[in-house]
């Protein structure tokens, strides 16, 4: 473990994020002192301008940009909103507090900011993002808790009241929500060789039941559908300070096919991010393949299924050798498979078969 160097990148980051707050709020303020209408440059979140990167395999932005000025009448309410959302997020940072989405979209109705819908008010945090440089997150705005963790890594808190106070994360039998507290906090040790993200609950609890922490030395994650972004730079932080390889099951269609890749490579919408993806983890199922092979129960293609397919078909993400293989058997064969079907076999067939034998085959 090298808890000072994380230690050490966790405070520096803090600091950098309450810099660039602030420095954003100088230049506005020197505007204005200059007898300037305030105004801000952004990079352009774009279909036009958000390309695939293949060296660091993951959408970036390009060079186009955008400036939002009070000068212009159309520009007024969302410059007062991100300048607003600005000022809460370094309250939350000075202040060593979290907010939700949720909560950013009612706070902002204290101070007479005026949202739409929340909708807008999630955009205007993005807005924020590329302003200043980094994640949501890293000022202290999340969403809500869904993801989980089981297994053997003990971890130092850093929040408020909990500072020093050291935590194993199996010391809850249903797991540990990857929540503020658990995403800021620094990692002591670990007996862990691998990560294991999984797409659904009763696969999560079964794997606890089953002791695969243990007999795989895994850390077991939650991911509860799509992966929070917050639990995905926890893979990342995983993957990348403790070196531990990272393993993603998820039902077998194109929207598991989707969860896994977004761990891996993540999307368009988080162009603008770093630090969100694993781009050596390995989807390891279940794949079109395991379908036929395991003889699963299974359920028709629909429509939209097909659909989704052949969309990721012509995705860049989606152009290496396993991955069209696999969207080719989906379309061939016309079914789908969840994890669960692995229970026709038994309830344990799914850890002492399945598991062993894919994390061989990926690994």
């Amino acid at each position: 473990m090298k808890k000072k160097e994380t230690e050490t990148s966790v405070t520096g980051k803090k600091k950098e994020v309450l810099a660039n707050l602030t420095d954003f709020g100088k230049k506005l303020y020197d505007q204005m002192n200059q007898g300037n209408f305030p105004w801000v440059k952004m990079p352009s979140r774009s279909i036009e301008n958000i390309f695939y990167n293949p060296e660091i395999r993951q959408y970036v932005l390009g060079e186009k940009s955008v400036r939002r000025s009070a000068r212009n009448i159309r520009h007024i309410k969302p410059f007062s909103q991100l300048v607003w959302a600005a000022y809460f997020a370094d309250e939350l940072s000075q202040n060593r507090k979290t907010s939700t989405l949720r909560d950013v979209y009612y706070s902002a109705q204290a101070y007479d900011v005026a949202f739409k819908d929340q909708p807008e008010s999630n955009a205007i945090i993005t807005d924020l993002e590329t302003v200043v440089g980094y994640a949501r997150e890293d000022f202290n705005v999340f969403p809500e808790e869904r993801s989980a963790i089981f297994g053997d890594l003990t971890i130092e808190y850093t929040v408020p009241g909990y500072e020093g106070k050291q935590y194993n994360l199996t010391s809850h039998p249903d797991g540990v929500m990857i929540g503020p507290a658990l995403t800021s906090a620094e990692f002591v040790k670990t007996t862990a060789d691998i990560v294991i993200a999984i797409e659904k609950g009763g696969l999560f609890t079964r794997f606890i039941e089953e002791e695969v922490h243990r007999k795989y030395n895994a850390l077991l994650i939650l991911t509860a559908g799509q992966a929070p972004r917050a639990t995905r730079q926890f893979i990342h932080r995983l993957n990348k300070e403790l070196e531990l390889p990272v393993y993603i099951f998820t039902d077998g269609d194109p929207w598991g096919m989707h969860i896994a890749m977004v761990i891996i490579s993540g999307s368009a919408n988080a162009a603008h991010l770093r630090d969100l993806t694993t781009p050596d983890a390995k989807w390891s199922g279940v794949w079109a393949t395991d379908i036929v092979d395991y003889k699963l129960p299974s359920d028709e293609l629909t429509q939209i299924d097909v659909k989704r397919l052949l969309e990721l078909q012509k995705d860049t993400r989606y152009e290496g050798v396993l991955w069209q293989r696999e969207i080719k058997q989906f379309l061939k064969i016309g079914k789908k498979a969840e994890q669960e079907a692995f229970s026709r076999y038994g309830l344990t067939y799914i850890v002492d078969k399945y598991l062993p034998a894919k994390l061989k085959e990926t690994g």
